[in-house]
C-alpha cells in the first residue's frame, strides 16, 4: 500500500527505475490488493451464506420434531366439507400448515420451495386452511415474499461475486 502511494517520479528515482516500470509495479501491487479485498469480501459473504444455511437447519430439524410424535390428521371427507368447498384446500403440506401456524416469523422457517408455495397460494385459501382472517394471511404472504426476494439477492450476489471472482483470476 506504501509503494502504491508513493509519487511515482520519487519512486522511479529511489529504485533507479523508469518511470513506466514504476507505473506497471504500482498497476500490479493495486490489482494484488483489490484481489485481496475482493477473497475477503467473497470469504465474508460465504461465512454469512453458511452461517444462514446452518440457522436454516437448525430452525428446520426444530420445525420437523414435533412431527416426529404421532398426530392423528383427518382428510377432507372426516371434517365433512364437500368435494366442492375448495376454501379449506390447499397444496401446502401440513409441516408448511403448522410452521405458518405456531412461529412468530414462518417465512424464516421454510425453506424458499415452500415459501413459493405459499406465495401461490390463494390467500383465501390459505387464511381458511390457517383459521385466520384474509389480511393477516396476505400480510405473511408479503412476509414470504420478502424473505424469497432478500434469499434471491444474497444468491444473485454470491453468483456476481463468483464470476468477478473468476475475471480476477484470468489477470496477470
Amino acid at each position: 500500500k506504501v509503494l502504491i502511494d508513493v509519487p511515482r517520479l520519487d519512486l522511479a528515482e529511489e529504485l533507479a527505475q523508469s518511470e513506466t516500470k514504476i507505473q506497471v509495479l504500482q498497476d500490479t501491487l493495486q490489482q494484488v490488493l483489490d484481489r485481496r479485498e475482493e477473497e475477503r469480501q467473497s470469504r465474508q459473504l460465504l461465512e454469512l451464506y453458511l452461517e444462514a444455511l446452518k440457522t436454516e437447519d437448525s430452525i428446520l430439524s426444530k420445525v420437523a420434531e414435533p412431527q416426529a410424535a404421532p398426530r392423528k390428521e383427518m382428510d377432507v371427507v372426516d371434517t365433512g366439507t364437500s368435494s366442492t368447498d375448495t376454501s379449506a384446500k390447499t397444496a401446502l403440506s401440513n409441516q408448511v400448515l403448522a410452521a405458518l401456524k405456531d412461529k412468530p416469523a414462518p417465512e424464516l422457517c421454510l425453506d424458499s420451495q415452500d415459501l413459493e408455495l405459499v406465495l401461490k397460494e390463494d390467500a383465501a385459501a390459505l387464511a381458511s386452511a390457517l383459521g385466520w382472517d384474509k389480511q393477516k394471511a396476505g400480510a405473511l404472504q408479503a412476509a414470504c415474499d420478502r424473505e424469497l426476494s432478500k434469499r434471491l439477492r444474497q444468491v444473485q450476489t454470491l453468483h456476481s461475486l463468483r464470476s468477478t471472482s473468476k475475471g480476477k483470476q484470468t489477470l496477470p
